[in-house]
């Protein structure tokens, strides 16, 4: 498109709208822009979290367990066998 075609179809819509409602129309525009632009920021910070790196807890231990007291205890059992093999040796 060239100019005169742009300056006329703005002389259209400024007559059919009137200036006010023209201007109201960007500034809702302006405001919806924004306001996407905050989500899809928003969006990509949650995808920037979502790939840090998670532990997984052992999948033999309770959820209030944490890996180190599940193989703590599976040495005590250890342990335990030992000695009960040794006194019946």
């Amino acid at each position: 498109m060239e100019m005169k075609e742009l300056l006329i179809i703005l002389a259209v819509v400024l007559v059919v709208f009137g200036a006010k409602k023209v201007r109201t129309i960007g500034e809702d525009l302006g405001h919806a822009v924004r306001g996407f632009k905050k989500a899809v920021k928003a969006g990509e910070e949650e995808d920037d979290a979502d790939a840090a790196p998670r532990r997984q807890v052992g999948s033999n231990c309770s959820d209030a367990e944490f890996v180190g007291a599940a193989k703590a205890a599976r040495a005590d059992v250890a342990r335990r066998s030992d000695r009960s093999d040794r006194s019946l040796a």
